[in-house]
């Protein structure tokens, strides 16, 4: 993956090659204490609920992290779209996947307050059953969930969609809040797990949204901080 694009702002880039120097793999923990895997009939419900709520003729979804680099999903169409009311966020603790007990990492998720620019994908119309369970399998881990799905409302260019979106839950056991953008830099410089390092998470995120031509200047200071981190670590080892 080439290096990010240069724009003209102060500090460091995140290069593939920085990334490469901290990327490693952990074995995986398992599920914390106090929480559990989901069974198939446990996302089977949460999808029912969901179409109870809003059965939609076209179903969206709305990318604002990796579901941008690696959707995982077969889609028709995608539009750059905005949500109103939510930000992106480094708020969900992880102790596995790309954390670990000993050193959690931390993840994207939908926040209350501010907007995000992202993209909205439109699925298939056939078997949404089926499309929305396999996007909980992905984007839940941990039962109890603090990365829920909720229908919310984005703008696109050819008007407002009703789409599905992944939030956090404030009252959720790995909800780690509102965190100062060097404290977020300094986790995500150290962590990984069985899924690789959090600085990949960051890198692959900010080079897609920099491909779509999505600005968030908040991404962009954090990967800046982390490739930071990342190079004075490495000096102090010499």
């Amino acid at each position: 993956m080439a290096p990010l694009r240069t724009r003209p702002a102060k500090g460091r880039n995140l290069t593939a090659e920085l990334v490469a120097r901290v990327e490693r793999f952990e074995p995986d923990p398992g599920p914390e204490p106090g929480t559990s895997e989901h069974t198939e009939a446990e996302f089977d419900a949460m999808v029912e609920a969901l179409l109870s709520e809003y059965k939609p003729q076209e179903l969206w979804i709305f990318a604002y992290g990796s579901l941008i680099w690696n959707p995982e999903f077969d889609f028709l169409e995608s539009r750059s779209a905005t949500a109103f009311g939510w930000h992106r966020s480094f708020c969900l603790k992880l102790t596995r996947w790309r954390g670990t007990r000993e050193l959690p990492a931390l993840m994207l998720a939908l926040d209350r307050g501010g907007s995000c620019n992202g993209l909205a994908y439109r699925l298939p119309a056939q078997d949404h059953f089926k499309q929305l369970g396999l996007l909980m399998v992905r984007e839940i881990d941990a039962n109890p969930p603090t990365n829920v799905p909720r229908w919310i409302s984005v703008k696109t260019e050819s008007g407002i969609v009703r789409a599905l979106a992944f939030v956090a839950a404030r009252d959720g056991m790995a909800y780690a809040g509102k965190l100062p953008m060097e404290k977020i830099a300094h986790v995500l410089a150290r962590a990984a797990g069985h899924w690789g390092s959090a600085a990949q998470y960051l890198f692959r995120t900010v080079t897609m949204l920099e491909e779509h031509g999505i600005r968030d200047r908040n991404m962009w200071r954090i990967q800046s901080l982390v490739a930071q981190e990342i190079e004075d670590s490495l000096l102090a080892e010499k």
